[in-house]
């Protein structure tokens, strides 16, 4: 390595990016996703080049003589030229402005239709709003007869409002969440469902989410481990009593093993041991897609076995058809952010600081366009394979369940070619209609 050519090169890099910081400076505003595109970029260089110089500091005499005063002034002029370019960054958007305050960017039908094509998705954003219609009202007629069964007749809401209530004291939260881990590990091993990995069932933890971090996520986040939204003693009476009450016993029943094995930190143990390159081709339609399918497998299963419990399944069913119709619609320009939070309340059943911070979630969380959508979609998408190779006897459940975990992060439709020996051709293109549209 030749140390002095080295240290010209990146004190000619340097008087460069003082010129691109001239340049910013000179901007008014730069579109909020180039800009934050621009300062990753940046971040990027940054790394690359740290690695380069620490691999021969010290190690090269001459590379340590010539290098390290020219390094260290590229690597502060670019770490100032990245916060230069993310604070000219402002959102751009065709939203209306509207008493929410959530801020996102709609991005149209054809880009929806573009992104849908890419995830191999081949249904409209209309078509996917009749199929979340088709279930919501599936959904509604389980519903009453759980309400009836509780005595309350078609006041569902009554009913749901009675399964609230059911929340445990401050403190208790992380208790509830193991009873309710056994309880679904029990029945899937009980049913022959999936036989859990030793190890993945014995790493997983619990952490508790702030306050803050509520704002944006009401209920359970997860992966390797699971998050737990529960209220501290900072917030206020009404944000503490709509935190219990969105995360009572009921609710969080069918979301610790969405959130666990058999879903995301089960995902996590098999997706770093079984074809780990298939993790460039992530797609939450896959991600969600597989938790979800669980919590659609459980109640078809029946491990609601109350009326309590179906009521509290229910929500989360529900509450996936909601994602469907209120991200579609805002993003076709149809709906603001404030009617999507009304759609919540009103359709669903949601707390309203629940349902506001599911809203921001959607349109200022940083998550993409059909990530809401992914949930339900990806679900119905294995929940479809399992009875074309389950139910037709050609895969136990064991099978089946260990070899979608296996064939790793990839579109639904590429894992049923892959477990169908579908031939396909470089310029295949999604075609897999796997929901079937009442007449």
């Amino acid at each position: 390595m030749d140390g002095q050519r080295v240290a010209g090169t990146l004190n000619e890099l340097a008087t460069q990016v003082e010129a691109a910081a001239t340049s910013v400076k000179k901007l008014e505003s730069l579109d909020k996703s180039d800009a934050d595109f621009g300062e990753e970029a940046i971040r990027g260089i940054k790394t690359r080049l740290k690695g380069t110089y620490d691999f021969y500091a010290g190690y090269d005499p001459l590379f340590s003589w010539w290098v390290p005063a020219p390094y260290a002034r590229l690597d502060s002029l670019l770490g100032a030229l990245g916060k230069s370019i993310k604070a000219k960054g402002k959102l751009v958007t065709t939203q209306k402005e509207d008493k929410s305050g959530i801020r996102g960017v709609p991005i149209g039908r054809q880009e929806l239709i573009r992104q849908l094509k890419t995830e191999m998705i081949p249904y409209t954003p209309d078509e996917l709003i009749r199929l979340a219609n088709q279930e919501f009202a599936w959904c509604d007629a389980e519903l009453l007869k759980a309400s009836q069964e509780m005595g309350f007749g078609n006041e569902w809401k009554k009913a749901q409002e009675k399964v609230k209530n059911s929340y445990v004291p401050a403190g208790s939260q992380p208790e509830l969440i193991m009873k309710l881990y056994n309880d679904a590990k029990a029945f899937i091993i009980k049913n022959n469902l999936y036989q859990y990995p030793e190890i993945a069932d014995e790493t997983w933890g619990m952490q508790m989410m702030t306050p803050e971090r509520q704002l944006v996520n009401p209920f359970f986040l997860g992966g390797r481990d699971i998050i737990i939204s529960y209220p501290t003693h900072t917030m206020e009476h009404e944000d503490k009593l709509m935190s219990m009450r969105g995360n009572n016993p009921y609710f969080s029943r069918p979301t610790v093993q969405h959130e666990l094995v058999p879903g995301h930190h089960l995902q996590y143990y098999m997706s770093s041991r079984y074809k780990s390159y298939r993790n460039e081709f992530r797609t939450p339609f896959w991600t969600e897609g597989w938790a979800l399918y669980w919590e659609l497998l459980l109640y078809d299963k029946g491990f609601a076995k109350t009326p309590e419990e179906r009521i509290g399944m229910l929500f989360w069913r529900m509450h996936r058809c909601a994602r469907i119709i209120f991200s579609l619609n805002y993003h076709l320009g149809k709906w603001t952010p404030q009617e999507c939070i009304d759609f919540l309340v009103d359709r669903v059943g949601h707390e309203r600081a629940n349902a506001e911070g599911e809203v921001r979630r959607s349109f200022e969380g940083g998550y993409s366009p059909l990530y809401q959508v992914a949930y339900l979609i990806g679900g119905l998408q294995i929940f479809s394979l399992k009875k074309e190779l389950v139910d037709s006897g050609k895969m136990t459940f064991q099978q089946f369940h260990e070899a979608v975990m296996r064939e790793n992060n990839m579109p639904i439709e590429m894992v049923r070619a892959t477990l169908t020996n579908q031939p396909l051709t470089p310029d295949y293109q999604t075609q897999w209609k796997f929901y079937e549209f009442e007449k």
